[in-house]
């Protein structure tokens, strides 16, 4: 079959190109348009620029120059002033029992704390409100008020018979009432917002309540839960005003960091004071961080 003349002529006519710099100038618009539109998403009003101003300057003077200064004052004297104050075997025994009980008591808090916030939520019984209430209160209480609380219930007067002041147990309840409501209180609005059909539609395709828990519910509670984890392990080890009464502050025995670095600022060694909180700064970021981390990969597992 031939082609008509006029359809030759058509194909045979050159296509027409369009004027120099018309692809340059359209490809300038796009990106001009781009660039405007990021300026636009990241740009801040007057009023919304005063206010990140005053926000910046707030937290820097509570937090970012007080934290400078202490890293200041630890290295003031030199690394090697600052690897004595941290070898030194009393302010090591410190270390070791302040991160280690630190560490099982979040252990224990995760657990516990959870448990607490789901009874909380899910549960209907006499005595909620109260419980609710009590739960708060090592938010409220002086901490040297809990320790002589906590003196009275397990001291040498105790009304339960046992005598644990000036033991590392000591420690050990002094941290947990201390840390209590992190994770309760992190926890419980979360299973608030859980919704109750996802639930059961895991359990009408025949899934246990474990493993509705292990794989539906878990991971919805992972971010809440790590970040009650995070601020239960740094109140840990910055605890001081319970201990003092109760653990008896014994060196190498019931002797915590915050203790160690009270008793070197009476001792006029302010650059070892410095030294051991600085250790205590760099391990509260570093499970801040762990912490974080493990939170992001089970969500993106759920």
């Amino acid at each position: 079959m031939t082609p008509s003349p006029g359809t030759v002529e058509e194909a045979q006519q050159p296509v027409p190109t369009p004027p120099a710099g018309a692809a340059t100038n359209a490809g300038g618009l796009g990106d001009r348009h781009r660039l405007r539109r990021a300026k636009s998403a990241t740009s801040l009003t007057p009023i919304s620029g005063l206010g990140l101003g005053i926000a910046l300057i707030w937290f820097s003077l509570l937090v970012l120059i007080p934290l400078t200064a202490v890293l200041v004052q630890a290295s003031a004297a030199g690394w090697s002033a600052y690897w004595d104050a941290l070898s030194s075997p009393q302010t090591l025994a410190a270390l070791r029992l302040t991160i280690g009980t630190a560490v099982l008591v979040t252990a224990v808090n995760v657990v516990m704390g959870t448990a607490i916030a789901w009874v909380l939520v899910r549960d209907q019984f006499r005595g909620k409100r109260l419980l609710e209430v009590v739960i708060d209160i090592p938010f409220a209480l002086p901490t040297i008020v809990a320790g002589l609380v906590l003196l009275s219930l397990y001291g040498a007067s105790s009304p339960l018979g046992v005598n644990w002041a000036n033991t590392r147990v000591a420690v050990f309840l002094a941290f947990l009432f201390v840390t209590l409501p992190f994770i309760v209180r992190t926890v419980q609005p979360v299973l608030l917002e859980l919704e109750h059909e996802v639930e059961e539609a895991a359990a009408s395709l025949g899934a246990s309540r474990l493993t509705t828990f292990r794989l539906v519910i878990l991971p919805s509670l992972a971010p809440a839960i790590t970040s009650g984890a995070a601020l239960s392990f740094c109140r840990a080890i910055s605890e001081y005003g319970s201990l003092v009464l109760l653990s008896g502050n014994l060196p190498y025995s019931t002797e915590v960091a915050s203790v160690r670095i009270m008793s070197s600022i009476e001792g006029d060694k302010l650059t070892e004071a410095a030294a051991v909180a600085s250790i205590l700064l760099v391990v509260a970021l570093i499970v801040i961080v762990v912490l974080d981390v493990i939170s992001r990969r089970v969500a993106r597992y759920a």
